[in-house]
This record gives C-alpha cells, structure tokens and sequence, in this order.
C-alpha cells in the first residue's frame, strides 16, 4: 500500500515538472528584419548592332562592357538581353545589356529584376545625359526620366522612379535640330582620348554603389 501511494505521489510530482516546462516554453518571435539582398542589378543602357557600339547613347553599354573586361567575365546571352555575372567582395553584380532597343528596356530591366528577386533599391541604371559635360558624374537614388526614351521605358514598366540612376555626361554641342544626329553620332577625337579615364571611374562606381551604399557612393562621386 505505503508503495502504491509512493508511486501515485511521484507521478503527480512528474506531471507537475511536466507543466511547469511547458508553462516556461515561449512561442518564437517573428522576425521582423527586413530580408538584404547581396544582389545588384546594374543596367547599361544603349540599342544593339554595330552602327550603336560608339555612340554617346550607348555609353551605358560601354561602361559594363568595360568592367566585365576588367574582372574578365564573359556576356552570355539570355531573355531580352546579354549578361555577365561579376562577383565582388560577397556581392554578386548581375550586369545586364537589354536587347530590346532603347524605349524598351524597362521590359528587360523588370523580367531580370523578378528573375533574380533583386530588390527595386539594388538596381543601378547607367545612362547618358546631355545636361551634363564630358563624363560629368551625376548619381541620384530617384527622379524624373529628363526626357531619355529608355528612362521613360522603365519607369512605365516598373511603375515608380524610386531606383538609382548613374548619369553620364555627354555635353550637348550640337547645333540647333542636330540633337539626334549628336545622340547617336561617334564621340570626338578628344573625347575619345579622356574616355578611358572615366569609364575606369565608372566601374568603380558600381563596385562602391553595391559595396558602400547608394549614400557613400554618392558623397564620394557626385560631380567627378
């Protein structure tokens, strides 16, 4: 009998350890922490073929041909464009071309962005801008298209301008009703020569923009 009621008194005090664990166990917390990509998305805007490849409307082409062959990575090409994946200090830098001609390459820009889960804020947009002289550097995290035919593309298609653009200089000496023919004519012999220099600038620019930070970048850059 003196055993039973043992038994009995220990199991209750075992059921009670029992309770007393559970009652001390917490529902994990969400967490709340917004997710980081270590994924760029850095766009060189320009129109495809050979009468292209010189032109001051390509420079955005130019700048990520120029430092895919500086970190001696290859362009593949893929769905609406060529791309050459480039690897930095634990980030990945996805540099893309668009093939779709320069008023649509917004459709390239959002088809690669939700391909790769690349957040809106890790997008770099390389373009020319007439409002700035020879390889003037201007970097802004938003704002209007300022009348770029591929600005205005990708805009429409993402539905916001809340993504970094990386504006370089092209000047605009061109005679009255010859801004097309300047757009989309060769780079000067002087310009040509100081080119070098700058587009060694600009692929350290993307490099900083996925390293350091839009803000850094820009306090670092802005007007060089």
């Amino acid at each position: 009998m003196l055993k039973w009621i043992n038994k009995l008194f220990s199991n209750t005090k075992t059921e009670e350890a029992k309770d007393s664990i559970k009652s001390v166990v917490h529902e994990p917390q969400k967490n709340n922490t917004k997710t980081v990509s270590n994924k760029f998305l850095i766009v060189g805007l320009g129109n495809i073929g050979a009468e292209y490849v010189n032109t001051r409307h390509n420079i955005g082409f130019k700048i990520v041909d120029f430092l895919a062959k500086k970190e001696g990575v290859n362009f593949e090409t893929v769905k609406l464009g060529a791309l050459a994946e480039y690897k930095f200090k634990g980030r990945t830098f996805l540099l893309l071309k668009p093939n779709t001609y320069m008023n649509l390459s917004g459709k390239a820009v959002h088809y690669w962005m939700e391909k790769e889960k690349i957040p809106v804020e890790n997008i770099l947009v390389i373009t020319d801008d007439l409002n700035l002289s020879f390889g003037k550097i201007r970097i802004k995290p938003k704002g209007s298209d300022g009348g770029h035919n591929g600005l205005k593309s990708i805009h429409a298609t993402l539905n916001t301008t809340d993504y970094t653009r990386f504006r370089f200089g092209i000047s605009d000496e061109f005679k009255k009703g010859k801004q097309v023919d300047y757009v989309l004519g060769e780079w000067d012999e002087d310009e040509k020569t100081k080119l070098p220099e700058r587009l060694e600038l600009a692929s350290e620019i993307i490099k900083s923009f996925g390293t350091a930070g839009l803000e850094n970048t820009m306090t670092t850059f802005n007007g060089k």
